[in-house]
């Protein structure tokens, strides 16, 4: 008998099967693999540096999140903004706005629903205002130009109420004229930017005239209005504000401990400064939250010059902040339109510019004539 040694059929086969299981390691594997060969060498050689990067972030996230909307006046002031808002939509404010704006958009011969994410927006927030507008707007008949036209003048007015009332606290305590900045910085460019952009950015826009347009006034009981309002600002709180800004600046304390945060911030207050715009609460309005900006200036508007506070109010009072404009916008607004998502998201990118120019104007000339 032969004294080779051969292999039974039954190994063969379990040979290949297992070949045949293995199977190639993905790329975010590696990395992985490479992040938690990093980890082991720093908890081997440098064992506080994790422990330190945490610290930091944390003491990043916590005086906002904590002091700030839990504990402090802006979390209240947020859900008493609510209640506000959707009491005046209760009793007709919303429909009120839409009777004066839709005219004036058939004056201009532009297709009347434009103006609706717009007013819509002041009481509501930009997501809503997406949802609820994208629909009518297809149903309306209006072009791909019109509905572009739509979401940059949505971009020119708050996205929620609260930013609106935390604002005119600090316009209040900064001795400007409140009257005048409200008519001319928010009621004001909901007519000239749809005018400005039709005619030289957005061309193709008709005349025509909405046969059905919905109402917005809700028709519940006062009580049930409050108490779903008062649930609706603890939800907006607790469940969209908060997180947002404890995820923003999560990613600005990783930021700062890299060294990256603090070069990037000083450059960003500078140039807002250099265009009459508070710096501090402009960089919140563009990074974080204008309502968290708004909160923080009515606590130092009376020290603060009443050209910086209007500028940076006008900035916040706007589709801001950039998670909104290339986040929420175009993926709201491609599913609810005609529009994809880049044609979306360069409309508001155009609203917002004209937004800061507006703030810089209003900063700049009509700040003298009203302090």
């Amino acid at each position: 008998m032969s004294s080779t040694s051969i292999r039974p059929p039954a190994a063969q086969e379990t040979g290949r099967s297992a070949s045949a299981l293995k199977r190639p390691i993905d790329r975010i594997e590696m990395v992985g693999l490479s992040l938690l060969g990093l980890g082991l060498l720093t908890l081997f050689f440098f064992p506080n540096v994790l422990a330190k990067g945490f610290d930091i972030i944390l003491n990043n996230v916590k005086p906002v999140v904590v002091d700030v909307f839990l504990t402090g006046d802006v979390g209240i002031a947020v859900i008493i903004s609510v209640i506000i808002g959707r009491l005046l939509e209760r009793l007709g404010f919303t429909d009120a706005m839409m009777r004066v704006f839709m005219p004036v958009m058939r004056v201009m011969k532009i297709n009347p629903a434009v103006i609706i994410p717009s007013v819509y927006n002041i009481f509501g927030d930009i997501n809503a205002a997406g949802r609820i507008s994208g629909p009518i707007l297809k149903q309306a008949g209006t072009t791909r130009d019109e509905q572009k036209l739509a979401v940059a003048t949505m971009v020119q007015s708050q996205q929620s109420f609260s930013t609106f009332m935390l604002g005119m606290l600090a316009l209040g305590y900064a001795g400007v004229n409140i009257f005048a900045i409200v008519i001319i910085g928010i009621f004001g460019p909901l007519v000239i930017a749809p005018y400005l952009l039709s005619r030289t950015i957005y061309r193709d826009y008709r005349q025509q005239d909405v046969a059905d347009t919905p109402k917005f006034t809700p028709t519940d009981d006062f009580v049930a209005v409050l108490f779903r309002s008062a649930r609706e600002g603890v939800e907006l709180l607790l469940l969209i504000l908060i997180p947002a800004v404890a995820l923003v600046y999560f990613v600005i304390g990783i930021a700062d401990y890299a060294g990256l945060w603090q070069p990037f911030s000083t450059w960003m207050e500078g140039a807002l400064l250099a265009i009459n715009i508070h710096p501090e609460t402009g960089v919140l309005s563009i990074i974080v939250s204008p309502t968290l900006a708004m909160g923080k200036l009515q606590e130092i508007a009376s020290t603060v010059d009443p050209s910086l506070v209007v500028g940076s109010f006008i900035l916040a009072s706007s589709g801001l902040p950039f998670s909104a404009v290339f986040g929420q916008i175009p993926v709201v607004w491609a599913e609810n339109s005609d529009l994809n998502e880049k044609e979306a998201m360069f409309a508001a990118v155009v609203g917002i510019g004209m937004r800061i120019v507006t703030a810089v104007l209003l900063a700049i000339f009509l700040t003298p004539l009203i302090t």
